[in-house]
């Protein structure tokens, strides 16, 4: 250091912290008390954000001793490290502790104080906290949207978005992710299209971020048209965008033009990652092209076996067996560089299910139930391929056996959205409000379907 001071030290630890050389930024640290220099809040900010980063809890409790000692732990600016810490690393009560020792808490102790409560999914507590913030911004508004929506609280997400707009304040490029993410998760394509339009009109030109997130949005409604639309006008791409595309097509039944959406973002000069590659393995199990899925999966693992991860392992089991290559699968299970897990046997057993294979399906089962043993959707699967096989002695012994374990299945649930109004409903379900017309024409589309099939079936002869 050419001017040993705090100031020069604690500005060569955030050098180094920026870098992600944290261990480094650590080092420097220890040489300042052997220099007999004083770190300041600023310093400690530092160093207890890498402790974070290292995901060293041990670490940052050091540091914590170590501000108490010079008297610093009270700082606004320490305290909001170490609740950042405590958060993130241990529990809420070990942060709302930190919070009360700061001394005039400002609106980052609050924000970081009610994410932690969000995290453990105490809403009420952290309601509590986001009504008495002395002075809260977007940030705030934006911390409660998002941890709602990542924890599955998709309408509470857009009511809070909504409140915030009554209450005057400006969305930024934060905010829309995580809406347009509760959108998708409620398949709510109308909802989706109003955050669009909100995002247009907030935000003018819809950068990469919320651009991406609308492509992801309308590939998981299903819209794949609105999907390219977004795509296509959008001024910056990046290799997330490119995936969101490819995986859209991909989980969509439209396998033959992810493939081309990958060929074409290769020759763009993307680099292609992991979650590309998925997409692709994806793809061609939709369309059947196991040969070409092999291709790809062996490509990378010679160009980058780094790319390759246990879920890119599990779709080839997937894609071989649904193929009705049990050997290949069989084999390519027992050559893996670790043990399978449950979704390895589970995507076995799925293909049994199809080709009616019920020999190595018995075999998948046993592994499922042996890693799992109240892993219901197994018992079905195997059912269901007795089933498909005629074997009604199995089907009976697969069904007692679940009804002996108490095992009871869950009911298929689908839902539609009719004037930004979500529908759900369940297998024979009688709670809604309008289930007199739903099975009345229910049951006029059956008569004309069986009608048309009595046609058809004349017209044969």
């Amino acid at each position: 250091m050419p001017k040993r001071d705090v100031a020069s030290a604690t500005s060569l630890i955030s050098h180094f912290a920026k870098l992600n050389q944290h261990k480094k930024a650590m080092n420097i640290f220890s040489r300042m008390f052997e220099l007999n220099i004083r770190p300041n809040e600023f310093t400690f900010g530092v160093v207890i954000h890498s402790s974070v980063v290292l995901d060293d809890p041990n670490l940052g409790k050091q540091f914590h001793g170590v501000s108490m000692k010079l008297g610093l732990n009270s700082n606004v600016y320490v305290g909001s490290a170490l609740l950042d810490l405590y958060a993130k690393l241990c529990s809420i009560e070990e942060g709302l502790f930190v919070f009360e020792d700061t001394h005039e808490p400002n609106v980052v102790s609050y924000t970081t104080l009610l994410c932690g409560y969000l995290k453990e999914q105490r809403f009420d507590e952290a309601m509590e906290i986001f009504r008495i913030i002395p002075e809260r911004n977007v940030v705030t508004w934006n911390a409660m949207i998002s941890g709602y929506s990542k924890k599955g609280c998709n309408e509470e997400a857009v009511n809070l978005f909504i409140e915030m707009l009554r209450r005057g304040f400006i969305p930024d490029q934060s905010t829309f992710p995580s809406l347009l993410s509760a959108a998708a998760n409620m398949a709510a394509l109308g909802k989706g299209k109003s955050l669009h339009a909100c995002a247009v009109k907030y935000l003018g030109q819809v950068g990469v971020f919320v651009g991406n997130s609308l492509v992801s949005f309308y590939a998981k409604c299903g819209s794949l048209e609105d999907c390219l639309r977004v795509f296509d006008r959008l001024t910056e791409r990046n290799v997330v965008t490119w995936n969101a595309l490819i995986c859209a097509h991909a989980q969509n039944g439209r396998g033959d033009v992810a493939i081309e959406l990958f060929k074409r973002m290769e020759y763009m000069g993307i680099k292609s990652n992991s979650v590309t590659l998925l997409g692709l393995l994806l793809a061609c199990s939709h369309v059947g092209l196991v040969d070409e899925a092999y291709s790809y999966f062996e490509q990378a693992r010679t160009r980058d076996a780094n790319l390759l991860k246990s879920e890119h392992y599990a779709c080839m089991v997937d894609l071989l067996s649904r193929s009705g290559r049990f050997k290949q699968a069989e084999k390519f299970i027992h050559d893996l560089p670790f043990d399978p897990g449950i979704g390895f046997w589970k995507a076995l057993l799925g293909g049994c299910q199809v080709h009616s294979n019920t020999k190595l399906g018995e075999y998948a089962a046993e592994k499922v139930l042996a890693l799992e043993p109240g892993d219901v959707s197994s018992y079905v699967m195997l059912s269901n391929a007795h089933s498909a096989a005629g074997r009604w002695q199995s089907v009976s012994i697969v069904r007692n056996e679940m009804r002996e374990k108490g095992l009871k299945t869950v009911p298929g649930c689908s839902w539609v959205e009719i004037k930004c109004k979500i529908h759900v409903f369940v297998t024979g379900d009688k709670r809604h409000t309008n289930k007199p017309e739903i099975y009345e024409l229910l049951g006029y589309f059956l008569q004309h379907t069986m009608k048309s099939q009595e046609t058809d079936f004349l017209q044969e002869f």
